[in-house]
């Protein structure tokens, strides 16, 4: 957890890292379970491989917004690292608000998947509604989109050089 977020806010990181927590706990489980079943047993959890992927998916997308929250993130920032000053700045906001944007659309798009999927009734697993496990697509987006808007004009939350010391 950051130590310079503030007081107001840190709840909101408890529980980012803690449902990542729980999920990566819950594949580990999981998919331990398939495997000693399978070897053991000839047989598995019916609805584990859907729940499984269901997982992955949920888990990338809270990292994603945690790596966001912390400027941790995968960043368009190559060109940063051979300016400096302002011109760094004004490509640090252009870069993160180009994130954001492409991820409004992909917000966008998953909330028509999850209407289609709503409408068609598609079972995912264990009579969970595909649209259940899809819902993380348009609000991970969503708030991924906003957080990426909101950190391009606050100051960097973290100063490490994204590139390798031998390559800066």
């Amino acid at each position: 957890m950051t130590t310079d977020a503030p007081a107001r806010w840190r709840w909101l990181e408890r529980i980012e890292n803690g449902l990542i927590a729980l999920f990566v706990l819950a594949m580990v489980l999981f998919a331990g379970a398939q495997i000693v079943l399978r070897n053991l047993f000839g047989s598995g959890i019916e609805w584990a491989d859907p729940l499984l992927r269901a997982l992955v998916l949920w888990t990338a997308m809270l990292g994603a917004l945690a790596a966001a929250r912390d400027d941790k993130h995968i960043g368009l920032d190559l060109v940063t690292h051979f300016v400096h000053g302002r011109a760094r700045r004004v490509m640090r906001v252009i870069a993160l608000l180009f994130g954001a944007g492409v991820s409004a659309a992909m917000a966008w798009y998953g909330a028509n998947l999850v209407m289609l999927d709503y409408s068609s009734g598609t079972p995912a697993f264990a009579h969970v509604p595909s649209w259940c496990v899809e819902l993380i697509l348009p609000i991970g987006f969503g708030l991924l989109a906003l957080r990426l808007a909101t950190h391009a004009f606050l100051p960097p939350r973290n100063e490490a050089p994204a590139l390798a010391p031998e390559f800066s």
